[in-house]
């Protein structure tokens, strides 16, 4: 049913699109952050728009994680070779308008329903698209950090399995109460895992110092950061305390990419990470589990990020037209939920969550409208003009404290002192 909805909404795009005199062709960067056949799914909307559209020809790459189609899309922009839109991480927008890289979406929708669709979106995830009064990127492959917890551990260690922590000296407390040694006393099963190796840190200690009070990290200019600031600092000293006080999480740096593993091995009880790994886990797991908001220092707090769709200057203007219809055919609530359920990421429009099949899929798996119902109480990840830099400098910053070669406060402030360096230079 959701399928036949979606090639209706198909063929209606394709001829309100109108046919193109010549067949125009993109070529798509794309990248892959989660566990899952995201190629396949997408591989299968291409060829559903092709359909509904036979003027576009679109040839969608895989590319690679955030970091890699960063990268790549500037070799191929700067190397002349043909790529027209992509989906990059809606955080480097300062980035990409500052170097002229992309076209304003607002600039490319001038009929009265393309301008209804664009502002049809989450305001959370919209916030982040937009800069000098002009909307850039178009959300799609979003997400807000969540907690899951593994229920049956819970019971075992006799806490309410249906309850998760609500505060710190909760997610310690709980932490503690869920470990597991064997017999030599080596830790068989740890509290809780919150990544913080390169590229990831930066997005979970944002969620950590909004939960302390601090809930941004940037101006909105993006051309000054406050990595210094008390709360800030105070924030990072509680990730370390996780491992070095509280002795709830392993000491050095948790990675992103084998901490679902490590909850799926039941290695770790409950695991800091994105809604996009929802349908993964729920696809895997043998235990029951829930998803929860993050906890806060008082109450819970957390963080946006993922992909949006950038649609760059150097497309014809016939080819950033096509891109548009593709973005729009992939953002129509019925493509949105579809999107969602298969692979957990936020449905980036709420109309998505009134089509009956994310009704009934919600109503199965509740966990599904957590990271939904998160939004207001989210904060948007830190997004500054020498974005990627910055990032490096924060994430350098918050494995020395927690590899113990530096205080919190000797590595924000050095942290602080050359990301301000760094984003003198850029403006």
């Amino acid at each position: 049913m959701l399928r036949r909805t979606m090639m209706a909404l198909a063929m209606a795009g394709g001829l309100a699109g109108g046919a193109l005199a010549q067949t125009t062709e993109l070529t798509m960067y794309y990248p892959v952050q989660v566990g899952g056949p995201i190629t396949k799914i997408i591989d299968g909307y291409v060829a559903d728009f092709q359909a509904a559209n036979p003027d576009v020809k679109i040839q969608a790459v895989y590319s690679g994680s955030y970091a890699d189609t960063h990268t790549k899309a500037l070799t191929a922009l700067k190397g002349g070779q043909p790529l027209h839109l992509a989906v990059l991480l809606a955080a480097d927008l300062h980035s990409y308008v500052t170097d002229g890289l992309v076209v304003a979406v607002d600039d490319l929708t001038t009929a009265a329903d393309e301008k209804a669709w664009l502002n049809g979106f989450y305001p959370a995830f919209l916030a982040n698209s937009k800069r000098e009064g002009k909307i850039w990127s178009v959300p799609f492959q979003r997400s807000t950090a969540v907690m899951y917890w593994n229920k049956a551990a819970f019971k075992d260690a006799g806490l309410d399995p249906e309850k998760a922590p609500r505060t710190w000296a909760e997610l310690a407390a709980m932490g503690e109460k869920v470990m597991k040694r064997d017999a030599s006393g080596n830790v068989t099963r740890w509290g809780v895992f919150i990544p913080s190796n390169q590229g990831t840190a930066q997005w979970l200690f944002g969620a950590l110092a909004y939960q302390n009070g601090r809930q941004l990290l940037m101006n909105e200019a993006g051309n000054e950061v406050y990595l210094n600031a008390p709360r800030t600092i105070e924030a990072l000293q509680y990730w370390v305390d996780l491992s070095r006080k509280h002795k709830v999480m392993p000491e050095g740096v948790v990675e992103w990419a084998t901490t679902p593993a490590a909850f799926l091995e039941e290695k770790v009880a409950m695991i800091w990470h994105t809604t996009g790994n929802l349908t993964f886990i729920k696809e895997r797991a043998k235990f029951d589990f829930g998803v929860a908001h993050l906890p806060g220092r008082e109450s819970p707090h957390s963080v946006v990020g993922g992909g949006n769709f950038y649609i760059f200057k150097n497309a014809t203007p016939a080819q950033q037209k096509a891109a548009l219809r593709f973005v729009k055919f992939l953002t129509e609530p019925a493509r949105a939920a579809d999107w969602s359920i298969k692979t957990g990421y936020v449905a980036v429009v709420p109309a998505a969550y009134e089509v009956p099949e994310m009704k009934a899929y919600a109503q199965t798996l509740p966990a599904a409208t957590v990271a939904r119902d998160q939004l207001p109480l989210a904060t948007g990840e830190i997004s500054v003009l020498d974005n990627q830099r910055v990032w490096k400098i924060l994430n350098d910053g918050v494995q020395a404290a927690i590899l113990g070669r530096q205080t919190p406060e000797q590595a924000m402030n050095a942290a602080q002192q050359q990301a301000a360096q760094a984003l003198k230079r850029s403006q």
